[in-house]
């Protein structure tokens, strides 16, 4: 579930969304059915039988709760609706016009700033604070002032450019910054193309990346069935306010915090990983950027591969025709995500391609999984018009569903033969998607090496069947003519995906779409529920389960604390992610979270994800540090989602060690290197840890938003002072740690210095990351929820 909340304004004297809410069920889709023409109805139907609690759950919020428009499942992803049909833009209530503005429950609801709308990111806890009416606070960013110039070179793909500015603005360290694009290249990118750059300032780190409106703002909102009137309000009120960007006009040069340039024309073909949205590696070097993973020790670039096993083949039986799979072999090849799928110059793009590929004569092979999934039906209705969808069917790219997929770790099962080979021959397989996150673990448990790409290049892995490849050198495959096929030959220009986008995409597509979004879907409208004001706990659902976090709550808050004698339930590295502290993929069969489904009764095939079973907090706490390639120190090296109980010094899960910790009344902290939190905005990466008993993070960096979603579960975040960490300072994670704060909240300044001691004698200075007052009013009240509700409670 995404929410897309605009900040309208209004009151109520209920406990209502005080703003009123467009909710999107952005239901993320299991690629159960892949490579069939009934692929869409079949996964929809599978989800429904899955997740109907949730979706009855959502349904009776949206008739218990006032001024709440939810947009059923299988409308698309809440993000590309947002572009094409809710944003704003500027708004008009009642004669009075202001900017549009949002804020979402996932990272990338900054896709909108493409648009000139002004949105960002925010955990679910600070979101459903603002739908109750509390304001949101913030530092006053720094703005990064990035210049465009130039033009993109024949060949190159808005995906190319949107990794190479990923690459550079995380180099150039922007946390919690605001990003502006400028200059004249600006103007020769498309809205579409803005947008895909705009979608990825959670893997750059940016709070947005923003694009002023300017006149292509202007053609996209009429070509996506914006009224002309609409437009024409909205191009009066910006320019007689100076938001309005005329690139005919001379620039100002404006005045930013830091700045960095990009020359359009040097940006060049790529992809990135193997596991990271930022390890940008340019498609000609990519064949010895993998046999250099290969060779690596085991890190974000290294498999620590034994040079006599790198050219391993292992053989197999595919529903009885033969297979085998190397290193760097594709097993999943997914067009997917809503940083790509709205973009139809990447998408048509990718139909080119398959259309080219299907006339030579090759052919993607039957054991990779393949798939597309739009992030609404006008991509749909393009692809058709186009009469490109045909040939990606061809290649096995059927439309799966509309939603997240493959992208968020919904890739579904593989075929137990491929999984075999991979597992029982310790193969390094890969996976290609146009996502925009590739952590490890995330995408799939059997796919090691993951790597975000275009649409095209998808579709063209998938012809090439490996990452082991160069494109420039080496033939894809075999045409039906018998010659070799390359790279070159099935690669569109750029004038070729102008025509096509020219000729298919048209405004009628976005009306009719969007005329009949609320109306749902048969599976949705017969969804029966109770109409009531209090929701009806099932206290046997494994979906939906009330809790806790009001539990024992009084109407005093609980004030400012410190943390005594506190052991340490994990000591991590750098970039530890919020899939690492709370995974959103499949349930393994051994974890603390399967334990408790099949002592419930539920059967291993109907396990479901986590993403999915995050309304029950019993399961998500039991999913807490579930990631099955996360790194402890404490383990001395072994992977997975264990640690060492300190005081016995027994290895347990995650879970049953901070079980034990609590059952002791024996408080626990985390040890964390820099960008901890980075990834997905999910605010179960805090709640899991509070429910666990964690009361401190100490870190060299956090990520915004999971810094933010801390302070609002309660927890304390602290950040070692530059040039120190746990390694610098000699801690090693089985000390008993002290970090003085004083239980006077007024004695505490938003990032003041704090002392921390361990058992053995080591004392150093922190930083306390709460970065604003009202972050220490809701650290006072135990939390951002109940600081909510008391307040409420006060007005009444």
């Amino acid at each position: 579930m995404r929410d897309a909340m605009n900040n309208l304004g209004g009151d109520s004297d209920k406990i209502n969304p005080l703003v009123p809410v467009d909710l999107v069920i952005d239901h993320s889709v299991q690629v159960d059915v892949a490579r069939s023409e009934n692929a869409v109805q079949a996964n929809m139907e599978f989800e429904f039988q899955r997740n109907k609690e949730r979706f009855a759950f959502l349904k009776w919020g949206s008739k218990a709760f006032h001024n709440m428009l939810v947009v059923p499942p299988g409308s698309g992803i809440v993000h590309q609706v947002n572009l094409e049909y809710l944003g704003r833009v500027v708004f008009n209530t009642d004669g009075v016009l202001y900017p549009d503005s949002v804020v979402g429950t996932d990272s990338h609801t900054t896709m909108i700033d493409g648009l000139g709308v002004a949105g960002w990111g925010v955990g679910g806890i600070e979101a459903e604070a603002a739908m109750l009416g509390q304001p949101m606070s913030m530092v006053l960013p720094g703005v990064v002032g990035f210049k465009l110039s130039g033009k993109l070179r024949d060949g190159v793909t808005a995906t190319d450019l949107v990794l190479t500015v990923t690459q550079m603005l995380r180099k150039h360290g922007v946390v919690g910054k605001f990003v502006e694009f400028h200059g004249e290249g600006v103007g020769k990118i498309s809205l579409a193309d803005r947008a895909t750059i705009a979608n990825m300032s959670p893997e750059y780190g940016a709070t947005m990346g923003f694009f002023p409106v300017d006149n292509v703002t202007l053609q996209y909102l009429r070509l996506t069935g914006r009224s002309d009137d609409t437009v024409a309000m909205i191009e009066a009120y910006l320019r007689a306010n100076n938001m309005f960007v005329d690139y005919n006009e001379p620039q100002v040069e404006r005045v930013y915090s830091s700045y960095l340039e990009l020359d359009l024309s040097d940006v060049e073909p790529c992809i990135s990983g193997p596991k990271r949205p930022h390890d940008r590696v340019p498609l000609k070097e990519m064949k010895a950027d993998w046999h250099s993973c290969l060779d690596n020790k085991v890190g974000f670039k290294g498999f620590a591969v034994p040079k006599d096993s790198q050219d391993k083949v292992a053989k197999f039986s595919f529903h009885g025709e033969p297979a085998e799979l190397r290193h760097g072999s594709l097993v999943i090849a997914a067009i997917t995500s809503c940083t790509n799928t709205s973009n139809p110059s990447v998408m048509l793009g990718a139909g080119l391609v398959a259309k080219k590929a299907c006339e030579l004569g090759l052919k993607v092979k039957p054991w990779i999984k393949t798939s597309l999934a739009p992030g609404s039906g006008v991509v749909t209705k393009y692809l058709l018009k186009s009469g490109l969808q045909k040939y990606l069917d061809e290649q096995g790219f059927n439309i799966v569903g509309y939603g997240c997929t493959t992208c968020i770790g919904n890739s579904g099962e593989l075929d137990e033969t491929v999984g075999a080979a991979i597992s029982e021959n310790d193969i390094i397989a890969s996976a290609v998607l146009s996502g925009n996150r590739n952590f490890e673990g995330r995408v799939h448990p059997l796919t090691r090496a993951n790597y975000l790409a275009s649409p095209p290049l998808v579709v063209a892995y998938a012809l090439a069947g490996t990452v082991d490849i160069d494109f420039e050198k080496e033939p894809i495959g075999v045409g039906k003519d018998g010659k070799d096929v390359y790279f070159r030959d099935i690669w569109p220009s750029n004038q070729e995906i102008a025509d096509a986008v020219q000729s298919s995409v048209l405004p009628d597509m976005f009306k009719s779409t969007y005329e009949a979004i609320t109306k749902g879907n048969p599976m949705w409208n017969n969804l029966g529920v109770e109409e009531s004001k209090l929701y009806s706990w099932d206290s046997k659902s494994t979906y939906i389960h009330e809790p806790p976090y009001f539990k024992n709550m009084t109407m005093d808050p609980p004030g400012a604390h410190g943390v005594k004698d506190a052991y340490c339930l994990l000591n991590f590295g750098d970039s530890i992610t919020t899939d690492h502290i709370s995974p959103a993929g499949s349930i393994q069969k051994d974890s603390p979270a399967a334990k408790y489904l099949l002592e419930r009764g539920v059967d291993r095939k109907d396990f479901n994800s986590y993403g999915s079973r995050r309304g029950n907090d019993e399961i998500m706490a039991r999913g807490t540090f579930a990631n099955i390639r996360i790194v402890n120190k404490l383990l001395n090296g072994e992977v997975g989602p264990k640690t060492v109980h300190i005081p016995t010094g027994e290895k347990l899960s995650v879970f049953d060690a901070a079980s034990r910790y609590k059952a002791a009344g024996q408080d626990t902290i985390v040890l964390a290197g820099a960008e901890y939190g980075s990834g997905s905005s999910r605010d179960w990466a805090a709640k899991g840890p509070m429910l666990l008993g964690v009361k401190a993070v100490i870190a060299k960096s956090f990520e915004r938003i999971h810094r933010s979603n801390l302070v609002g579960m309660g927890i304390i975040p602290l950040c070692f002072k530059a040039g120190e960490d746990a390694d610098t300072l000699g801690l090693t994670g089985h000390e008993r740690y002290n970090i003085d704060l004083p239980n006077n909240i007024n004695e505490i300044r938003p990032g003041q210095d704090v002392t921390v001691t361990t058992d053995n004698g080591k004392s150093f200075t922190c930083t306390a990351r709460f970065d604003t007052e009202v972050e220490l009013a809701y650290f006072n009240h135990g939390g951002i929820l109940p600081y909510v509700i008391r307040q409420l409670t006060t007005q009444k």
